[in-house]
């Protein structure tokens, strides 16, 4: 591990202030964070220690729900208002991670896990334009059945491994920041990036910026909504296929839903062709089928890991069932 210094932020100005500096990194939980320390994945020369600058939950004025950065995944997980108004998200977070992990695990920290693609960690013998940009990309010909099938690019065809991201995206979540220029709002659809060329970028936060709170808008109370996960064993996993779902039904129709699919991309995906083709008739085997297709129009599947619009097809149509028939 590269030698490094350490300060524990008094609050946000003071963490804003050490994080801008160059090679530094805010400090959560540490359960991704250290891990890539430890194989020299990343190499920050300053941990900034944000743990408990924001950590609380909170209703807001318009029924939604604030909740700080630095809230443990168990915590939210548990939350009475999380289960019972976003049970997608406390879902989501129980199917992530070990006990241990979401003890320790913050929201912040979550939307910035990196990959888990092997070639990523393999520092010793693998290419990767996420850890090098201009190196190559070992997963194109290599193993590839985790990678992924939607908004991929030559340069990088990684997956991004966070449940709760995907739940979140589903909510129509936004995430407030705090940088060296101020506060700025992002809406989750546009927090994540595609790769590119540019790979090694995970998300659009400027240097030094901070993530403080994610904020949850108000659901009708006729909302339902789930989070399925596929993964190769039912322990701890990272998922081959989720899905995340929320619906209004009108009557045996669909008034209103939206989609989120993990595992196929780069970033939590937002199914805004499926849901626009599902929206306004009932949920049959027939419409889920066609409306997955149009999502999929343009997957580009490698050579292990073909199944996966079929596998998240049939993974959405299940959770589109369960959703429709607790309406």
């Amino acid at each position: 591990m590269t030698p490094f210094d350490y300060t524990r932020a008094s609050d946000t100005a003071e963490a804003v202030r050490l994080g801008a500096a160059d090679a530094a990194a805010y400090l959560g939980g540490g359960t991704n964070l250290v891990d890539l320390m430890r194989e020299t994945v990343a190499r920050a020369e300053h941990l900034v220690d944000v743990t408990g600058l924001s950590d609380r939950i909170a209703e807001t004025s318009n029924g939604g729900l604030m909740i700080g950065a630095g809230v443990r995944n168990t915590a939210l997980a548990e939350h009475g208002t999380v289960r019972a108004r976003y049970p997608v998200l406390s879902r989501a977070i129980l199917a992530g991670a070990s006990a241990q992990i979401r003890n320790m695990a913050t929201v912040g920290g979550n939307l910035m896990q990196r990959t888990r693609c092997t070639y990523f960690y393999d520092t010793d013998g693998s290419r990767c334009n996420k850890r090098e940009v201009g190196s190559g990309c070992d997963a194109l010909g290599g193993f590839n059945r985790i990678h992924a099938v939607l908004g991929a690019s030559d340069a990088c065809v990684a997956t991004h491994p966070s449940d709760m991201c995907v739940a979140l995206a589903a909510l129509d979540a936004t995430v407030r920041v705090e940088g060296p220029d101020g506060s700025r709002t992002l809406a989750f659809g546009d927090f994540h990036r595609l790769p590119g060329d540019r790979p090694d970028l995970d998300t659009m936060l400027a240097p030094g910026e901070l993530i403080t709170a994610i904020e949850l808008p108000p659901l009708p109370a006729t909302a339902r909504s789930a989070y399925r996960k596929v993964r190769d064993r039912a322990s701890y996993a990272f998922a081959l296929i989720s899905v995340a779902a929320v619906v209004e039904m009108d009557g045996d129709r669909i008034g209103d839903v939206r989609i989120a699919f993990g595992g196929v991309a780069h970033k939590p995906w937002r199914a805004n062709k499926a849901e626009n083709a599902l929206r306004g008739g009932p949920i049959t085997e027939e419409r889920v089928r066609a409306a997955a297709a149009l999502e999929f129009a343009d997957a580009r599947p490698l050579r292990d890991n073909a199944f996966k619009p079929e596998l998240a097809t049939r993974t959405l149509a299940a959770v589109l069932r369960e959703l429709g028939e607790a309406a």
